[in-house]
């Protein structure tokens, strides 16, 4: 077992900085999930993060050289305010390097809390390699933000509070995972003193490196990340992380970005307060084990551990929530193009709530209508469907097409000229790409996009995040097709090729 850990964090100094944050009930998802929901609070902290912990324990633990010469840290936030308010309060220099898509509340926070912040790259690796460069220029002290014991041990002190806190069963804990810093001190902890006790991690589909390294039982480099829950946008677990996890970690449950929203919102209704997207994450595997292992009346407990969230990006966050908790449905329905075919297509949807309605003219025979609904679940999206195709209609469920709800939702309404017209756009080809959103990021887009293709469509929402999403249209000959792959493959963004996407057939082509 893990004694030096344990011992480690037993003697940890977090509390000249932290608070023994509360587990509180949540009522509201506890009766909607048949058991006993708790959270742990960790978004109540100075900081609004379980971050200061460790940092501050592997600051405090520094000699007196090593504190004489100034800490620097890499970070796309909740640690670096952290060493920020850490270093503040021993007296000691901080030089925070901040990836240049951080979110301005934690950029902000940084400077407040009295820490230089550099920003460099468009993510975490960038900024840390960027951080070890101007540490060895200036002989700073590095602190790392999960791979260093004094860290483990800060954060292992969540799970002490969870078991003075809390003395009955638990059987399941749910932590978020990015490098591993949390679950590693929890798990170690946890299962020291109870081993009955489940650890399960969550991670984002698009950043599971704790998951992708337990399956291959080894550290993998995953070859890119969703900065969606920025907190977490890790690609390799640590080495000593790992190392304690895959020994005292009982599985990883990975959610999309709709499940996170909606566990956002769960947050809310039950709390209200606002967990930032990686915040949220314990409580949507939380929800996710219910829904697999069909359990009642258990004690499972979430983490919640952050709340540095943009304000801005809440309307994305609050559109995709329903979306994730399947309470609406997205629709994309064909009516006959008579006088009083909307009328009857309303009727045909009963006195259920819309709560999205757009419509663009076809074709003298035919409309397509892009419709949200509210639902109670996916049984009743489609139940639904099915009951508007025995009514006669067209029905195509665009409830999980990613295209369809970032961007065709919003664009309804506009076609290219048909085959025939004087200017045909028969040759268009729709990507959708995705790049790290800054200052001159989309005019830089579009300069590396160049001027080899006529761009044909072009869609782009700022949602407050940490990368910004484009949909674009070009007109390429076929026999340049493939030279337009090369392009592309070239630029390194994330990219994906929906000219077959159904929505775009239906609503823009």
């Amino acid at each position: 077992m893990p004694i030096r850990t344990i011992k480690k964090i037993l003697q940890s100094r977090v509390y000249d900085v932290a608070v023994e944050t509360p587990i509180d009930r949540a009522r509201g998802l506890s009766r909607r999930l048949n058991n006993n929901v708790l959270l742990k609070r960790e978004d109540l902290q100075p900081v609004f993060s379980f971050k200061i912990r460790g940092a501050y324990n592997k600051i405090a633990n520094l000699n007196d050289e090593e504190k004489a010469r100034g800490v620097i840290c890499a970070s796309a936030g909740n640690h670096a305010q952290g060493v920020a308010l850490a270093s503040a309060r021993l007296g000691i220099k901080s030089v925070i390097v901040m990836p240049q898509t951080t979110p301005e509340i934690k950029v902000n926070s940084v400077r407040t809390l009295g820490g230089k912040v550099v920003l460099h790259g468009d993510a975490y690796d960038q900024a840390a390699a960027h951080a070890k460069m101007l540490m060895e220029k200036h002989d700073y002290t590095f602190v790392h933000p999960f791979d260093d014991p004094d860290v483990i041990a800060g954060q292992g002190t969540v799970g002490m509070e969870i078991l003075r806190q809390h003395t009955g069963d638990i059987e399941a804990v749910f932590v978020p995972v990015g490098g591993g810093g949390l679950i590693a001190g929890v798990a170690c902890y946890l299962k020291y003193l109870r081993p009955d006790i489940k650890v399960i991690g969550v991670e984002p589909v698009d950043s599971n490196c704790l998951q992708a390294a337990m399956a291959a039982g080894r550290r993998v480099v995953l070859p890119e990340v969703g900065l969606f829950a920025d907190g977490v946008a890790v690609k390799q677990i640590g080495k000593e992380t790992f190392r304690l996890a895959r020994k005292y970690v009982d599985e990883v449950i990975t959610v999309t970005t709709d499940e996170m929203c909606a566990a956002i919102k769960d947050l809310f209704d039950d709390t209200r307060s606002i967990n930032e997207p990686a915040g949220a994450l314990a409580v949507a595997g939380l929800k996710k084990y219910v829904e697999r292992e069909r359990c009642e009346g258990a004690n499972l407990m979430a983490i919640c551990s952050g709340a540095n969230v943009n304000f801005d990006r809440l309307r994305h966050i609050a559109e995709r929530a329903e979306i994730g908790e399947q309470r609406e449905a997205v629709l994309a329905v064909t009516i006959p193009e008579t006088p009083g075919s909307f009328r009857r297509f309303c009727q045909a949807l009963g006195k259920r709530s819309i709560t999205e309605f757009n419509y663009r003219y076809a074709c003298q025979e035919a409309a397509h209508v892009f419709v949200g609904v509210q639902t109670l679940g996916q049984q009743e999206r489609e139940a639904i469907c099915a009951d508007l195709v025995d009514q006669g209609y067209k029905v195509q469920d665009f409830s999980l097409n990613e295209m369809a709800k970032l961007h065709i939702r919003h664009m309804v309404g506009g076609r290219g000229p048909s085959a025939g017209a004087e200017f045909s756009l028969e040759d268009e080809v729709l990507y959708r790409f995705e790049f790290p959103e800054r200052p001159g990021a989309l005019m830089e887009f579009l300069s590396k996009l160049g001027q080899n293709w006529n761009i044909s469509l072009f869609h782009y929402r700022n949602h407050g995040a940490a990368f910004g999403r484009i949909l674009v249209g070009m007109q390429v000959p076929k026999q340049e097709r493939s030279k337009l792959k090369r392009y592309i493959q070239q630029l390194e963004y994330r990219h994906w090729n929906e000219s077959e996407n159904p929505a775009y057939h239906l609503f823009l082509k």
